[in-house]
């Protein structure tokens, strides 16, 4: 019998792109990524005048910064999919008990959906290559100023909350900060000493 190659599977961080995080970002194949995360502003409470000057500073960011990608996300898990699945479960469903009991879960996750999902992130994601730590520090530091200056509450995002904005973004948890840097490193408990014998 012919023995199959096994083809080299790819990790998701490789189909990502993602290498590492970094001390400012996170490193991928087209660069090292600065996330900022920019407080939105509550836009029904301002005058015709304010909003057109909140766009006019928001056009001043953009001319700065030509090359920052803007990434509005929610800012907590959507529920969709599980309401989705719940709704044809009680089409289905011929118990009136048990018909009961789903409505009492689509309307709990209908309650916590709109307690949550009102609030949006709004992010800018600043795209650097080929730059040494010093530099990434000095840009990094202009891209916020930028921001700032021009009225806008901003920060750069530091390793836990990118972890956290990736989990929300790939569904995978709401405590994304609390996720290890390597999947299953939590389950080793080795030490150096063992590997040496």
């Amino acid at each position: 019998m012919k023995q199959q190659k096994k083809k080299k599977g790819r990790s998701v961080q490789d189909l990502l792109g993602i290498k590492t995080f970094t001390k400012y970002g996170l490193s991928t194949n087209k660069g090292e990524l600065l996330f900022y995360l920019v407080s939105p502003t509550n836009i029904s409470v301002l005058s015709h005048t304010n909003i057109e000057i909140k766009i006019r500073h928001l056009m001043m960011v953009l001319s700065a910064l030509p090359d920052i990608e803007i990434v509005c996300t929610d800012s907590s898990e959507c529920f969709d999919d599980n309401k989705a699945y719940l709704t044809e479960r009680l089409k289905a469903e011929e118990n009136g008990k048990v018909k009961k009991l789903i409505r009492k879960d689509i309307d709990f996750l209908d309650n916590i959906q709109t307690e949550m999902a009102t609030a949006r992130q709004f992010f800018s994601v600043a795209r650097l290559k080929s730059q040494k730590e010093k530099q990434v520090f000095e840009t990094a530091n202009r891209i916020e100023s930028k921001i700032a200056g021009e009225g806008f509450e901003v920060h750069r995002l530091k390793k836990p909350e990118i972890k956290r904005i990736l989990a929300l973004y790939f569904e995978a948890s709401m405590q994304g900060e609390a996720m290890p840097d390597i999947d299953g490193e939590q389950f080793y408990e080795g030490t150096d000493d063992e590997d040496e014998e």
